[in-house]
Protein backbone atom coordinates (compact mmCIF):
# COMPACT_ATOMS: atom_id res chain seq x y z
CA UNK A 1 0.00 0.00 0.00
CA UNK A 2 1.38 3.47 -1.05
CA UNK A 3 1.86 6.13 1.58
CA UNK A 4 1.56 9.87 0.86
CA UNK A 5 3.50 12.78 1.91
CA UNK A 6 1.20 15.58 2.87
CA UNK A 7 2.18 19.00 0.74
CA UNK A 8 2.67 20.82 3.75
CA UNK A 9 5.46 18.45 5.09
CA UNK A 10 7.05 18.66 2.00
CA UNK A 11 7.60 22.97 2.21
CA UNK A 12 8.46 22.69 6.01
CA UNK A 13 12.14 21.81 5.40
CA UNK A 14 12.21 25.00 3.25
CA UNK A 15 10.43 27.24 5.25
CA UNK A 16 12.62 26.37 8.28
CA UNK A 17 15.50 26.65 6.31
CA UNK A 18 14.58 30.05 5.17
CA UNK A 19 14.10 30.86 8.69
CA UNK A 20 17.52 30.01 9.63
CA UNK A 21 18.94 32.03 6.66
CA UNK A 22 16.91 35.04 7.65
CA UNK A 23 18.29 34.34 11.70
CA UNK A 24 21.61 34.67 10.23
CA UNK A 25 21.69 37.61 7.88
CA UNK A 26 19.01 39.66 9.69
CA UNK A 27 21.18 40.13 12.69
CA UNK A 28 24.04 41.75 10.57
CA UNK A 29 21.60 43.96 8.31
CA UNK A 30 20.60 44.74 11.72
CA UNK A 31 23.67 46.15 12.55
CA UNK A 32 24.30 48.18 9.67
CA UNK A 33 25.14 52.14 10.37
CA UNK A 34 22.88 54.03 8.71
CA UNK A 35 22.47 58.51 9.55
CA UNK A 36 19.39 58.90 11.65
CA UNK A 37 17.64 61.97 10.39
CA UNK A 38 18.71 63.44 13.54
CA UNK A 39 22.26 62.84 13.16
CA UNK A 40 21.82 64.33 9.91
CA UNK A 41 21.01 67.62 10.85
CA UNK A 42 23.90 68.28 12.96
CA UNK A 43 26.58 67.44 10.27
CA UNK A 44 27.56 69.40 7.66
CA UNK A 45 29.31 68.55 4.13
CA UNK A 46 32.26 69.95 2.00
CA UNK A 47 33.46 68.52 -1.19
CA UNK A 48 36.81 67.25 -2.66
CA UNK A 49 38.67 69.75 -4.93
CA UNK A 50 41.52 69.87 -7.16
CA UNK A 51 44.00 72.80 -6.34
CA UNK A 52 47.00 74.33 -7.01
CA UNK A 53 48.99 73.90 -3.58
CA UNK A 54 49.49 77.51 -2.14
CA UNK A 55 53.17 77.62 -1.67
CA UNK A 56 52.83 79.75 1.42
CA UNK A 57 55.30 82.39 2.49
CA UNK A 58 55.26 83.97 5.94
CA UNK A 59 57.37 87.30 7.04
CA UNK A 60 57.24 89.51 9.72
CA UNK A 61 56.46 93.02 9.29
CA UNK A 62 55.55 96.54 11.09
CA UNK A 63 52.62 98.74 10.55
CA UNK A 64 54.22 102.57 9.48
CA UNK A 65 52.35 105.54 8.21
CA UNK A 66 51.66 106.05 4.71
CA UNK A 67 54.39 108.29 3.91
CA UNK A 68 52.21 109.77 0.79
CA UNK A 69 49.73 110.73 2.76
CA UNK A 70 51.15 113.26 5.94
CA UNK A 71 52.63 116.62 6.45
CA UNK A 72 55.24 117.04 8.56
CA UNK A 73 54.90 120.67 10.65
CA UNK A 74 58.61 122.25 10.70
CA UNK A 75 59.33 125.07 12.86
CA UNK A 76 59.56 129.26 11.26
CA UNK A 77 62.11 130.80 13.16
CA UNK A 78 64.57 129.70 15.97
CA UNK A 79 63.26 130.39 19.80
CA UNK A 80 61.82 128.63 22.34
CA UNK A 81 58.74 126.61 22.54
CA UNK A 82 55.89 128.26 24.97
CA UNK A 83 53.17 125.58 24.92
CA UNK A 84 52.78 122.08 23.38
CA UNK A 85 48.77 121.98 22.93
CA UNK A 86 49.17 118.67 21.78
CA UNK A 87 50.56 114.91 22.46
CA UNK A 88 50.91 111.54 20.85
CA UNK A 89 47.90 110.22 19.01
CA UNK A 90 46.03 113.36 19.53
CA UNK A 91 42.81 113.36 16.69
CA UNK A 92 43.52 117.39 15.47
CA UNK A 93 41.68 119.34 12.81
CA UNK A 94 43.15 122.02 10.09
CA UNK A 95 44.15 125.17 11.25
CA UNK A 96 44.23 123.60 15.19
CA UNK A 97 46.90 124.86 17.35
CA UNK A 98 49.59 122.69 17.38
CA UNK A 99 52.77 125.09 19.57
CA UNK A 100 53.32 128.45 21.00
CA UNK A 101 56.90 129.53 19.85
CA UNK A 102 58.35 132.83 21.34
CA UNK A 103 61.39 134.12 18.92
CA UNK A 104 63.74 136.69 19.21
CA UNK A 105 64.09 136.85 14.99
CA UNK A 106 60.34 137.28 15.18
CA UNK A 107 60.69 140.02 17.08
CA UNK A 108 63.59 141.37 15.35
CA UNK A 109 61.69 141.45 12.11
CA UNK A 110 58.38 142.88 14.26
CA UNK A 111 60.94 145.94 14.86
CA UNK A 112 62.36 146.04 11.40
CA UNK A 113 58.56 146.35 9.91
CA UNK A 114 57.58 149.47 12.34
CA UNK A 115 61.24 151.02 11.27
CA UNK A 116 60.02 150.99 7.58
CA UNK A 117 57.10 152.05 8.03
CA UNK A 118 58.93 155.42 9.91
CA UNK A 119 61.32 155.32 6.83
CA UNK A 120 57.72 155.20 4.58
CA UNK A 121 56.48 158.00 6.37
CA UNK A 122 59.36 160.47 5.81
CA UNK A 123 60.09 159.61 2.25
CA UNK A 124 56.30 159.97 1.41
CA UNK A 125 56.36 163.64 3.30
CA UNK A 126 60.01 164.27 1.17
CA UNK A 127 57.94 163.33 -2.00
CA UNK A 128 55.33 164.91 -1.48
CA UNK A 129 57.54 168.44 -0.86
CA UNK A 130 59.81 167.71 -3.83
CA UNK A 131 56.23 167.04 -6.13
CA UNK A 132 54.76 170.31 -4.70
CA UNK A 133 58.17 171.94 -5.31
CA UNK A 134 58.34 170.61 -8.69
CA UNK A 135 54.98 171.94 -9.89
CA UNK A 136 55.80 175.21 -8.55
CA UNK A 137 58.96 175.47 -10.50
CA UNK A 138 61.31 176.14 -7.94
CA UNK A 139 62.59 171.96 -7.34
CA UNK A 140 64.25 170.75 -10.21
CA UNK A 141 62.91 167.25 -12.14
CA UNK A 142 65.69 165.30 -10.47
CA UNK A 143 65.14 166.32 -7.26
CA UNK A 144 61.85 165.07 -7.76
CA UNK A 145 62.18 161.60 -9.48
CA UNK A 146 65.02 161.09 -6.74
CA UNK A 147 62.71 161.57 -3.97
CA UNK A 148 60.22 159.17 -5.75
CA UNK A 149 62.99 156.69 -5.72
CA UNK A 150 63.42 156.59 -2.46
CA UNK A 151 59.83 156.26 -1.59
CA UNK A 152 58.82 153.36 -3.41
CA UNK A 153 62.62 152.18 -2.28
CA UNK A 154 60.84 152.13 1.63
CA UNK A 155 58.17 150.25 -0.08
CA UNK A 156 59.84 147.87 -1.12
CA UNK A 157 61.89 146.98 2.45
CA UNK A 158 58.38 146.96 4.09
CA UNK A 159 57.29 143.92 1.68
CA UNK A 160 60.58 142.49 1.92
CA UNK A 161 60.07 142.39 6.28
CA UNK A 162 56.84 141.32 5.41
CA UNK A 163 57.36 138.64 3.59
CA UNK A 164 59.75 137.41 6.00
CA UNK A 165 57.13 137.72 8.89
CA UNK A 166 54.82 135.83 6.89
CA UNK A 167 57.23 132.92 5.84
CA UNK A 168 58.88 132.58 9.17
CA UNK A 169 56.12 133.40 11.77
CA UNK A 170 52.66 133.07 9.13
CA UNK A 171 49.79 134.98 9.85
CA UNK A 172 49.43 133.93 13.99
CA UNK A 173 52.01 136.27 15.16
CA UNK A 174 52.22 139.30 17.45
CA UNK A 175 54.66 141.95 18.36
CA UNK A 176 56.20 140.35 20.96
CA UNK A 177 57.68 137.77 19.08
CA UNK A 178 55.24 134.70 19.38
CA UNK A 179 54.24 132.80 16.53
CA UNK A 180 51.97 129.56 16.42
CA UNK A 181 52.10 126.16 14.78
CA UNK A 182 49.36 124.76 13.30
CA UNK A 183 47.84 121.40 11.61
CA UNK A 184 47.73 121.82 7.96
CA UNK A 185 45.38 118.70 7.68
CA UNK A 186 42.54 116.72 9.73
CA UNK A 187 44.40 114.02 11.20
CA UNK A 188 45.96 112.44 14.19
CA UNK A 189 49.77 113.21 15.59
CA UNK A 190 51.62 110.09 14.53
CA UNK A 191 54.97 112.28 15.27
CA UNK A 192 55.99 114.57 18.11
CA UNK A 193 59.60 115.60 18.79
CA UNK A 194 58.70 118.54 21.12
CA UNK A 195 57.83 120.03 24.81
CA UNK A 196 56.99 123.04 26.28
CA UNK A 197 60.60 124.87 27.33
CA UNK A 198 62.38 123.10 24.68
CA UNK A 199 65.00 125.58 22.43
CA UNK A 200 64.57 125.44 18.38
CA UNK A 201 68.29 126.55 17.27
CA UNK A 202 68.14 128.19 13.72
CA UNK A 203 71.17 125.23 12.63
CA UNK A 204 67.78 122.65 12.98
CA UNK A 205 66.42 121.04 10.24
CA UNK A 206 64.27 118.25 12.11
CA UNK A 207 60.30 119.00 11.95
CA UNK A 208 58.51 119.28 15.12
CA UNK A 209 54.99 116.96 14.42
CA UNK A 210 53.77 114.61 11.90
CA UNK A 211 50.36 114.61 11.41
CA UNK A 212 48.63 112.18 8.92
CA UNK A 213 45.17 110.52 8.30
CA UNK A 214 45.66 106.98 9.11
CA UNK A 215 42.91 106.07 6.43
CA UNK A 216 45.76 103.62 4.81
CA UNK A 217 48.80 102.49 5.99
CA UNK A 218 52.07 101.23 5.03
CA UNK A 219 53.33 97.64 6.29
CA UNK A 220 57.08 97.14 5.67
CA UNK A 221 57.88 93.27 5.84
CA UNK A 222 61.13 91.78 5.86
CA UNK A 223 62.74 89.19 3.42
CA UNK A 224 65.20 87.29 4.08
CA UNK A 225 67.71 86.26 1.17
CA UNK A 226 66.41 82.44 0.78
CA UNK A 227 63.45 84.07 -0.03
CA UNK A 228 63.48 86.71 -2.25
CA UNK A 229 62.70 84.86 -5.20
CA UNK A 230 59.60 83.68 -4.25
CA UNK A 231 58.22 87.10 -3.52
CA UNK A 232 57.02 89.35 -6.61
CA UNK A 233 54.82 92.58 -7.05
CA UNK A 234 51.14 92.32 -7.36
CA UNK A 235 50.86 88.98 -5.35
CA UNK A 236 47.84 88.73 -3.13
CA UNK A 237 49.19 88.94 1.12
CA UNK A 238 47.10 88.15 4.00
CA UNK A 239 48.07 90.37 7.14
CA UNK A 240 47.24 90.10 10.86
CA UNK A 241 48.44 91.34 13.57
CA UNK A 242 48.79 90.61 17.68
CA UNK A 243 45.98 93.18 18.65
CA UNK A 244 44.07 91.45 16.65
CA UNK A 245 45.18 87.76 15.85
CA UNK A 246 41.25 87.33 14.02
CA UNK A 247 41.32 89.63 11.63
CA UNK A 248 42.85 89.24 8.54
CA UNK A 249 43.75 92.56 6.19
CA UNK A 250 43.95 91.61 2.26
CA UNK A 251 46.64 94.03 0.16
CA UNK A 252 48.95 93.08 -2.83
CA UNK A 253 52.88 93.71 -2.62
CA UNK A 254 52.73 96.81 -4.07
CA UNK A 255 56.75 97.96 -4.00
CA UNK A 256 59.85 95.85 -3.69
CA UNK A 257 62.79 97.37 -2.05
CA UNK A 258 66.26 96.46 -4.84
CA UNK A 259 68.45 96.49 -1.72
CA UNK A 260 69.46 94.64 1.46
CA UNK A 261 68.92 96.14 5.09
CA UNK A 262 72.68 96.22 5.88
CA UNK A 263 71.94 95.61 9.29
CA UNK A 264 69.40 92.60 9.03
CA UNK A 265 70.19 91.50 5.09
CA UNK A 266 66.36 91.37 4.61
CA UNK A 267 64.91 93.00 1.61
CA UNK A 268 61.75 95.09 1.96
CA UNK A 269 58.95 94.85 0.76
CA UNK A 270 55.39 97.21 1.40
CA UNK A 271 51.96 96.66 1.58
CA UNK A 272 49.10 99.55 1.30
CA UNK A 273 46.43 98.94 3.56
CA UNK A 274 43.21 100.39 4.01
CA UNK A 275 42.71 101.28 7.74
CA UNK A 276 39.34 103.11 7.69
CA UNK A 277 38.79 101.75 10.98
CA UNK A 278 41.89 103.28 12.30
CA UNK A 279 42.61 99.75 13.85
CA UNK A 280 46.59 99.57 11.96
CA UNK A 281 48.58 101.89 14.64
CA UNK A 282 51.86 102.95 13.31
CA UNK A 283 54.71 100.51 14.79
CA UNK A 284 52.13 97.65 15.68
CA UNK A 285 54.11 94.75 14.76
CA UNK A 286 52.32 92.09 11.86
CA UNK A 287 52.58 88.94 10.57
CA UNK A 288 52.35 88.86 6.55
CA UNK A 289 51.87 85.49 4.57
CA UNK A 290 52.70 85.79 0.77
CA UNK A 291 50.17 83.18 -1.30
CA UNK A 292 52.77 82.39 -3.84
CA UNK A 293 51.23 79.61 -6.41
CA UNK A 294 53.52 76.63 -8.22
CA UNK A 295 52.27 74.25 -10.77
CA UNK A 296 51.87 71.24 -8.50
CA UNK A 297 48.20 69.85 -8.15
CA UNK A 298 46.81 68.04 -5.12
CA UNK A 299 43.24 67.21 -3.76
CA UNK A 300 42.31 69.69 -1.14
CA UNK A 301 39.57 69.26 1.37
CA UNK A 302 38.53 71.80 4.51
CA UNK A 303 41.26 70.95 7.43
CA UNK A 304 38.27 70.46 9.74
CA UNK A 305 37.43 67.24 7.94
CA UNK A 306 40.37 65.54 9.07
CA UNK A 307 40.05 63.28 11.74
CA UNK A 308 43.55 61.88 13.82
CA UNK A 309 43.52 58.83 15.01
CA UNK A 310 46.62 56.98 16.03
CA UNK A 311 49.21 59.58 14.44
CA UNK A 312 47.19 58.41 10.86
CA UNK A 313 44.46 60.92 9.15
CA UNK A 314 40.67 59.76 7.97
CA UNK A 315 38.18 61.35 6.15
CA UNK A 316 34.66 60.16 6.40
CA UNK A 317 32.88 60.10 2.71
CA UNK A 318 29.60 60.38 2.70
CA UNK A 319 27.33 58.93 0.04
CA UNK A 320 23.71 58.42 1.17
CA UNK A 321 22.40 58.29 5.08
CA UNK A 322 23.20 54.31 4.68
CA UNK A 323 26.54 54.69 2.92
CA UNK A 324 29.18 56.50 4.43
CA UNK A 325 33.26 55.24 4.52
CA UNK A 326 35.60 56.25 6.62
CA UNK A 327 39.01 56.77 4.31
CA UNK A 328 42.60 57.02 5.32
CA UNK A 329 44.33 60.39 3.65
CA UNK A 330 48.17 61.59 3.61
CA UNK A 331 48.53 64.88 4.57
CA UNK A 332 51.19 66.88 2.20
CA UNK A 333 50.22 70.62 3.70
CA UNK A 334 47.94 72.64 5.26
CA UNK A 335 47.03 76.74 4.24
CA UNK A 336 45.22 78.22 6.25
CA UNK A 337 41.23 76.83 6.75
CA UNK A 338 42.40 73.78 3.13
CA UNK A 339 44.25 71.02 3.45
CA UNK A 340 46.44 69.37 0.89
CA UNK A 341 45.98 65.57 0.77
CA UNK A 342 46.68 62.15 -1.01
CA UNK A 343 44.06 59.15 -0.81
CA UNK A 344 41.37 57.48 -2.82
CA UNK A 345 39.42 60.87 -3.19
CA UNK A 346 38.09 61.92 -5.93
CA UNK A 347 37.09 65.96 -7.04
CA UNK A 348 33.17 66.68 -6.49
CA UNK A 349 33.21 63.56 -3.64
CA UNK A 350 31.42 64.52 -0.18
CA UNK A 351 32.61 64.63 2.99
CA UNK A 352 31.66 65.45 6.55
CA UNK A 353 33.19 68.57 7.94
CA UNK A 354 31.16 68.53 11.42
CA UNK A 355 30.18 65.60 13.73
CA UNK A 356 32.80 63.25 11.81
CA UNK A 357 34.10 62.01 14.77
CA UNK A 358 30.78 60.65 16.18
CA UNK A 359 30.74 59.17 12.23
CA UNK A 360 33.97 57.55 12.66
CA UNK A 361 33.41 55.91 15.92
CA UNK A 362 30.01 54.67 14.71
CA UNK A 363 31.64 53.24 11.47
CA UNK A 364 34.56 51.19 13.05
CA UNK A 365 32.47 50.18 15.88
CA UNK A 366 30.72 47.54 12.81
CA UNK A 367 33.82 46.16 12.38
Amino acid sequence: MKKYVPVAALFLPVALLTACNQQKTDPKAADKFVLSDTMAKMIELDTVSNCSIDNTLTLSGQVSFNENSIIKVFPRSSGQVIESKVTLGDKVSKGQVLATIRSADVAGNYADLNSADADIAIAKRELDNQQSLYQSGIASEKDFIEAKQNYQKAIAAKSKIQSSLNINSGTRSSSSGEYTLVSPIDGYIVEKKVNAGDFIRSDMSDNLFTVSDLKNVWIWANVFEADISRVNEGEDVQVTTLAFPDKVYDGKIDKISQVLDPENKAMKVRITLNNADLSLKPDMFAKVTVETKDAQQAMCIPFSSIITDDGKNYIVSYYSNDSLKVKQVDLIQVAGAKAFVNGDLKPGEKLVTKNQLLLYNALNAEF
